[in-house]
């Protein structure tokens, strides 16, 4: 993680990388990053309230840094999706009451992980702050961010963990028209044939 930088005088910034290792396949953790509801209910204090558009949603965060609890409202708007490349880029803004703004720009995808049925979640994030926000609490935001992260990334973990299995990781059974005709089933369908021509 890159620590806090005063871009300007009313303005911090902080950059974190991180690489959270999943108790679940490749496709099943994909599912679960594809869903922007979902994720952002993995974000702690995080909620989306309205959906605009295909790409676009409407939401709320109650954050704590220090003694301060803030409750910002804002958009998150989809900038990319690749299934291909199972990597996903989000933007949210929002705004509280005081005047501070505040800004996340997300990349995150999922790659294989160490084994079979485990896959590791790849992040980027730059998150900045405005307004009284980054002159008071400005020593506040990488270790509060960094705080955040983390609680995601337990929430990421457990809620890949319990999502249903994709059918490219389970064993599909025989379709029917795929199993072999036996003897007594030739058979029952050549009487079944006579009752029809004998009662017809």
């Amino acid at each position: 993680m890159q620590g806090p930088r005063n871009k300007e005088f009313s303005e911090m910034e902080v950059t974190i990388d991180k690489k959270v290792p999943l108790d679940a396949g490749i496709e099943r953790s994909w599912a679960l990053l594809s869903d922007v509801r979902a994720v952002a209910a993995c974000m702690p204090g995080a909620q989306i309230t309205e959906q605009l558009d295909a790409r676009r949603y409407k939401g709320m965060v109650v954050s704590r840094v220090g003694p301060a609890v803030l409750k910002f409202s804002g958009e998150i708007e989809v900038l990319s999706i690749d299934p291909t490349r199972r990597e996903i880029q989000l933007l949210g803004k929002a705004n509280d009451q005081t005047g501070s703004s505040a800004s996340m720009n997300l990349t995150a995808s999922v790659v294989p992980g160490d084994g079979p049925g485990h896959s590791t979640l790849v992040g980027s994030a730059t998150m900045s702050v405005g307004g009284k926000l980054a002159q008071f609490s400005g020593r506040l935001i990488g270790p509060a961010s960094d705080a955040i992260l983390v609680q995601f990334s337990d929430n990421f973990r457990a809620a890949a963990a319990n999502q249903p299995e994709t059918e490219t990781e389970t064993v599909a059974p025989a379709s029917p028209s795929a199993r072999p005709l036996s003897a007594t089933s030739l058979l029952w369908l050549m009487v079944r044939r006579w009752f029809k021509r004998r009662f017809r």
